[in-house]
């Protein structure tokens, strides 16, 4: 038999110093405490994200936001998201290059066949070469592609362009409104419209499946916006069909510069409103690891 007293002193091992890791024991597998780098736990609270992969790169907790970071950190690899950043960034100086063209082509058609739309396009084309470059400047910087705070700065940057080119664009259309402004149908008008819009949604379409891959709202606005040229566009050939048949609907192409313009006021409105509060909360994030 054995003395109870010899049972009372033969204790169980404490397992923070016999044996360091406990939990992997269990589970076939050590991760040193505090490192999630390239082995995750197996137990994880409801308020982390689920797990992926992405090397070494960033680190990640609770809230992505928190921590300055957009969602595409938390989707993409460090080579991954370069190289979309550098697809951006071609996209981008391809888009300054040809809006830059077409702009001068509308603003002359606006000029030479008084045409509202045409001058509503070439607003737009130049308002897309603006926001072009504000995309360039927000993937200048290979560090700072999942910054939450420089993304959410060029959102501001672009409302505001949104709004001071809409001003313009409906303050055009209802001059010509109450002028009574009819535009002249040509062949010119006619080759500018098509091409303006068949070049303008090939670059909304891109910029758009880029924006969604790095979830940059200013990629997305910068697509929305080549979308409004494409739309414009296509209404400056429906307006010169229509007035060519119906002269009696001479309102109809300083009407669609009205709307036109006030969709991109709108849209700069609600850009801002949702853009300067996050600006606020990520501006002590602006650093990039």
């Amino acid at each position: 038999m054995t003395d109870p007293a010899s049972q009372e002193s033969y204790p169980v091992p404490d397992p923070t110093i016999v044996d360091p890791c406990p939990a992997t024991a269990r589970n076939g597998q050590c991760a040193p405490d505090g490192f999630t780098n390239n082995h995750h736990q197996q137990a994880k609270s409801p308020s982390q994200p689920e797990t992926f992969t992405t090397g070494h790169e960033m680190k990640i907790t609770d809230s992505v936001e928190g921590e300055g970071l957009l969602e595409s950190s938390m989707r993409l690899k460090p080579h991954e998201a370069q190289s979309y950043r550098k697809k951006v960034l071609w996209v981008s100086w391809f888009s300054i290059v040809v809006t830059l063209i077409l702009a001068v082509a509308a603003f002359t058609v606006s000029f030479m066949r008084h045409s509202s739309s045409s001058f509503g396009f070439g607003f737009d084309a130049t308002l897309d070469v603006l926001s072009s470059f504000i995309v360039l400047w927000r993937y200048s910087n290979a560090a700072a592609v999942h910054s939450a705070h420089r993304e959410y700065l060029a959102c501001v940057v672009l409302g505001v362009v949104f709004i001071l080119s809409s001003v313009c664009i409906v303050g055009k259309a209802i001059h010509d409104l109450a002028t009574r402004v009819t535009p002249e149908v040509d062949d010119f008008l006619y080759s500018v419209a098509i091409l303006s819009g068949l070049t303008c949604a090939v670059l909304a379409v891109a910029k758009y499946m880029l924006g969604r891959v790095l979830t940059s709202r200013a990629l997305i606005t910068d697509g929305f916006n080549s979308l409004v040229g494409s739309i414009m566009g296509f209404s400056i050939l429906i307006s010169a069909e229509v007035f060519k048949h119906h002269a009696d609907v001479w309102f109809l192409d300083g009407t669609i510069g009205v709307l036109i313009g006030l969709i991109i006021l709108a849209y700069g409105i609600k850009l801002l409103k949702d853009m300067v509060p996050r600006v606020r909360q990520t501006r002590n994030y602006e650093r990039f690891e």
